[in-house]
């Protein structure tokens, strides 16, 4: 399992690459049982009421949450390269530019562990 994760704007949104042989949360618009690699991650965008209060760069905004929108891929590169994407576009949706965006991808040593 990885984690990639997004800071800027004094807030961050991680998401999570499941790796071959990870089990992936299965649910309704899950990839397929069958993709190497699946990353899964919140999408949000600022709405002008309701939502839910964030501050970012020093502004309170209202922002609204999207059911996430788990991808499939064959391999690493292209699950890390999605998900980086992924990652600064959230950002962008809340007003910050994707340059501003310091992303870092963790390995979860614990995975399949009890």
């Amino acid at each position: 399992m990885l984690f990639v994760r997004g800071r800027a704007g004094g807030t961050e949104l991680t998401g999570t690459i499941y790796e071959r042989g990870e089990d992936a949360p299965q649910f309704r618009g899950a990839p397929d049982e069958y993709a190497a690699y699946v990353w899964v991650c919140d999408e949000f965008y600022e709405v002008d009421s309701g939502g839910s209060s964030l501050e970012v760069a020093g502004r309170e905004i209202q922002v609204a949450f999207e059911s996430p929108m788990p991808r499939g891929f064959d391999t690493r590169g292209q699950a890390l390269e999605a998900a980086k994407d992924h990652v600064r576009t959230q950002f962008a949706r809340i007003g910050i530019e994707p340059d501003n965006v310091e992303i870092t991808v963790e390995k979860d040593h614990d995975a399949g562990t009890e």
